[in-house]
């Protein structure tokens, strides 16, 4: 009878204890796991996708840009003796690789008796050096004050990272004829920043093509604070 009472015993224990697993529930100081541990995997509700996040550059066809063109409302002028010969900056951050064939920019008036020559745009490296040029865009300032593309002499791979695209006039023209699209943030523009990493800067004097290299630490302000700020541009 004691032997039948131990092997009685025994199996109740068991029973009970895989019961007890079954059910999700530990006695004190165990340290089964609760059979429904599977349910906490289950992933919470994110409360929907991250939302409007505003306009971006690929929403027309564009693979990126200083800004909204929708902003850019703002039309900047300067003297041919103001600007002419000078090299203008504006920063640009890529957050990823393109391969860039044209600068787009605002043209917002034409001078029909401008003089030009010489004319260029460009892209520079955060090490300024000279990574992609257009030809001689002169005719293209002449004609049609819409926003457009100047292609440049050969599209490159740009990798992630900061550029400056580079614009060069030379001539002649009226102050208030020839002028581009921009922001209006004037002279805040470079707000918190300094040489070589200023967004809207001038460079050099005299200068009838871009240069090879140019030393961003000699990023100037002094036509950029004088109303020569803030131009629009785009890659594509």
């Amino acid at each position: 009878m004691r032997t039948r009472t131990t092997t009685a015993t025994t199996g109740l224990v068991t029973a009970l204890a895989a019961l007890l697993v079954l059910a999700g529930c530990t006695a004190p100081g165990d340290s089964w796991p609760a059979a429904s541990s599977s349910v906490a995997s289950v992933p919470a509700h994110s409360g929907g996708g991250s939302g409007f996040e505003g306009p971006r550059p690929q929403d027309q066809n564009l693979l990126a840009w200083t800004g909204d063109p929708n902003d850019a409302g703002h039309v900047t002028a300067q003297s041919s003796a103001g600007v002419g010969g000078r090299v203008t900056l504006v920063r640009i951050v890529l957050r990823e690789q393109i391969t860039w064939s044209n600068v787009w920019l605002g043209l917002a008036g034409i001078d029909p008796n401008a003089q030009l020559a010489n004319c260029y745009l460009g892209v520079y490296d955060a090490k300024g050096t000279l990574v992609a040029t257009t030809p001689d865009i002169s005719p293209q300032l002449m004609t049609d004050a819409i926003a457009k593309p100047f292609a440049l002499g050969k599209p490159f791979t740009a990798a992630p990272g900061t550029y400056f695209i580079a614009l060069l006039l030379n001539g002649t023209w009226a102050t208030n004829g020839l002028t581009l699209k921009s922001t209006g943030a004037g002279i805040s523009v470079n707000a918190g920043l300094t040489p070589p990493n200023l967004r809207y800067s001038n460079l050099l004097t005299g200068q009838t093509s871009l240069p090879t290299t140019v030393n961003l630490a000699e990023q100037s302000t002094s036509t950029i604070n004088t109303g020569w700020a803030s131009q629009w541009y785009a890659i594509s």
